[in-house]
């Protein structure tokens, strides 16, 4: 199958709908859960790929940073039917492009257990000494 991938800057209400879909699938928004916030999440974005089967959303990643110098890959996602055919590598390495194309220099990403191997592939490594934080949505000291 022909696949075609954008860097996206508007998000029309039926794209929102497949993005939705995507986030569910991959289990970051449960099915009674609203995704309102995604068209707000989307554009403020530093950059967001898609990659459509035709005119189906098949896989979809962004990266949040400032632009010009940092940025992190995040929500990378491809649709169960479309695994396996380098799809989400083919979404890194173009949300890559596209950042370096802007000048920024500093890539990172947040992946989820089990994508090490993924991430190692398209040479992204795991640097000693450093440690993920977060705070869980409602609760922390802050």
């Amino acid at each position: 199958m022909n696949m075609q991938y954008r860097i996206m800057t508007e998000f029309s209400p039926g794209f929102l709908r497949e993005a939705a879909r995507l986030y569910r699938l991959a289990g970051w928004v449960g099915e009674a859960e609203s995704c309102d916030f995604l068209g707000a999440a989307l554009a403020n974005s530093c950059a967001v790929c898609a990659a459509f089967a035709g005119e189906r959303l098949a896989g979809m990643g962004r990266a949040l940073g400032d632009g010009v110098s940092d940025a992190y890959i995040q929500d990378v996602v491809v649709a169960p039917e479309f695994r396996r055919r380098g799809i989400g590598g083919a979404i890194v390495r173009a949300l890559a492009q596209e950042l370096r194309r802007r000048g920024v220099d500093w890539l990172a990403l947040v992946g989820a257990p089990g994508t090490e191997a993924f991430y190692r592939a398209l040479g992204f490594e795991a640097p000693a000494g450093y440690t993920f934080w977060r705070i869980p949505a409602g609760e922390g000291t802050l």
